[in-house]
């Protein structure tokens, strides 16, 4: 997004210093490279990123209930030269994290559910729940405790088809894994829906240090930009009414069936990686 910002303005002031608003190209050309320059040097990048990842833990806290849920969120898959799909670059933090997260939770002696939320957004072949739950298992987690959610495509689908499931379950402490940026966009919608799970991140992004711009920096610039721009869409979709209602919290005891569903066509975020 920012390199798209900046290539703009770059042919912007050629293209007006070349017919011969030479002051206006010129000051043009200068905003391109302040914003080259606040993209891609640290300070910038790194502020919105603490912004969003402060205060999450890689660790559950306190103690484990009878029955638990573990939600896994998508981040992609790529369909690798032999045909077959794998999770993509980004996805095997979160997919660690997880099984650490289910292992522990296993080895207290309650029961364990880990809930994998993902379609296929990318258009790979393969959804994401299940290209996970292949490397879940090989991990360890058995097949029997993995949950899988195929449908989503955005993170509000994450949520929204997540509820369901996890009401049939009637879980005691919900835990959601997924990246540390992503993870307050994550808690609004699924708060939205009700659901008020443990944050545990999978990893921390951290913007480089160096004299000159990097296109690193650009990039971790774009992701921070998306996820607030996705929070400020819920927020303005809540004020003008385009998301349905907020669901009442989560129960232990069943729910109407009527009460887990909303309408899938009502999203109020494009996916981050999904």
């Amino acid at each position: 997004m920012s390199l798209g910002v900046l290539g703009v303005l770059v042919v912007l002031g050629l293209v007006l210093a070349w017919r011969g608003s030479r002051r206006t190209g010129v000051a043009v050309l200068l905003l391109a490279l302040g914003t080259l320059w606040g993209v891609g040097y640290r300070p910038l990048p790194q502020r919105m990123l603490d912004g969003l990842q402060e205060g999450f833990s890689t660790q559950v806290s306190g103690t484990w209930a009878p029955r638990n849920a573990i939600i896994l969120l998508g981040a992609g898959t790529t369909r690798v030269p032999d045909g077959t799909v794998e999770p993509s670059f980004y996805a095997f933090g979160r997919i660690a994290r997880a099984a650490v997260v289910y292992q522990q939770c296993h080895a207290s002696g309650n029961d364990c559910k880990l809930l994998v939320s993902g379609g296929d957004a990318v258009h790979s072949g393969r959804a994401e729940a299940l290209v996970y739950s292949d490397l879940l298992a090989g991990m360890g987690v058995p097949r029997s405790d993995l949950v899988l959610e195929s449908r989503s495509l955005s993170t509000w689908q994450n949520a929204q088809f997540s509820r369901p499931l996890l009401a049939a379950y009637h879980p005691q402490k919900l835990v959601l894994v997924t990246s540390g940026m992503h993870m307050p966009r994550a808690l609004l919608y699924f708060g939205h829906f009700g659901m008020h799970p443990e944050p545990v991140r999978a990893d921390l992004l951290r913007a480089r240090k160096g004299w000159l711009p990097s296109s690193w920096n650009a990039m971790v610039f774009d992701l921070a930009l998306h996820e607030y721009l996705g929070q400020l869409q819920f927020r303005y979709y809540n004020l003008t009414g385009k998301n349905p209602p907020p669901l009442p919290p989560l129960s232990l005891a069943p729910e109407p069936a009527a009460a887990g569903s909303v309408a899938p066509a009502r999203s109020s975020s494009a996916p981050l990686q999904e």
